[in-house]
């Protein structure tokens, strides 16, 4: 897997987020001609649904000193925008559901049906946990005669497997996520392999497997005998694209399609970020999304 990279805000974010009007807009005119079900979409962590949220604190998350550039303007401007791209992608989608934990945020969100009055009936948003309230919507809604679009973009690493698992299990959601495989895993994976406790909780939550399992995939454990004994050393081998790969390889175990490059976010410095996933059940949904994946 060789992925794709791209400096993220400004310009760059401008252009992606018109490949992924791109995307939503050939998704509607797919689904519109199937009579037999409802099509919506869901954006997780939405934010207030403007472009420049005017709090531009990091998340309350505990783990939010670890992730400065969740904070930056252009960061939440990137996750916030999804929103709107959503409002504005004709034909209109049947239901959208907005996710946001802050109650202040979530109000804000509740303006769009001011501002989108031909879809207020259509627009609900709902204050809550994300995980929670996407792992409802995944086991109450009929799946039967329903589809759906899922922009999962975080602000760190709040995401469980859990919820990953749930989005597979419908077999009916297009997932978008947006993956901190650098401003979150790498940095939770120190050169000495001492790893606090919190962190290796949060990584097992996360990658939905222990330490002992995904350890390996980014540590190389030694050891060597001399005159004083047998000592050991640890050799961190993970990289932001072996991290990539692996993430990419676990999600391949609950979607049956997932697109093969995910694209690289760094910052203006060149900095990784994150990567932009892409996973469903239907293989022309990522065909669709390798044209949005490729820089």
């Amino acid at each position: 897997m060789a992925e794709a990279k791209q400096s993220f805000g400004g310009k760059w974010t401008a252009e992606k987020l018109q490949r992924l009007r791109k995307y939503l807009h050939a998704y509607v005119q797919i689904m519109k001609r199937q009579t037999w079900c409802e099509y919506c979409y869901i954006d997780a962590f939405a934010g207030t649904g403007y472009n420049t949220p005017k709090d531009t604190e990091a998340s309350e998350d505990s783990f939010a000193e670890l992730l400065p550039e969740v904070a930056s303007s252009e960061t939440q401007a990137f996750l916030g925008s999804s929103v709107r791209l959503a409002l504005e992608t004709m034909p209109a989608f049947m239901r959208y559901v907005f996710i946001e934990k802050d109650q202040a945020k979530a109000a804000e969100l509740a303006k769009l049906k001011a501002d989108y009055p031909s879809l207020a009936d259509r627009i609900e948003p709902r204050a809550g946990d994300a995980n929670a309230e996407i792992q409802q919507i995944c086991s109450t809604w009929n799946w039967r005669n329903r589809r759906a679009v899922l922009f999962l973009y975080p602000f760190g690493m709040q995401v469980t497997w859990d919820t990953i698992r749930a989005v597979a299990e419908t077999n009916a959601i297009d997932m978008w996520l947006l993956f901190p495989a650098g401003i979150g895993v790498n940095r939770m994976l120190p050169k000495h392999g001492d790893i606090p406790e919190a962190w290796k909780r949060r990584l097992d939550a996360f990658l939905g497997v222990p330490e002992s399992v995904w350890r390996p995939e980014f540590y190389k454990e030694e050891s060597e005998s001399d005159l004083f004994g047998i000592s050991s050393s640890t050799q961190k081998v993970a990289t932001i694209k072996s991290i990539g790969r692996y993430f990419n390889e676990r999600l391949k175990t609950v979607f049956e399609h997932v697109a093969p490059n995910p694209l690289e976010l760094c910052n203006d410095s060149g900095t990784s970020l994150y990567l932009l996933c892409f996973a469903a059940k239907n293989a022309t949904a990522v065909k669709i999304a390798n044209d949005v994946l490729r820089p």
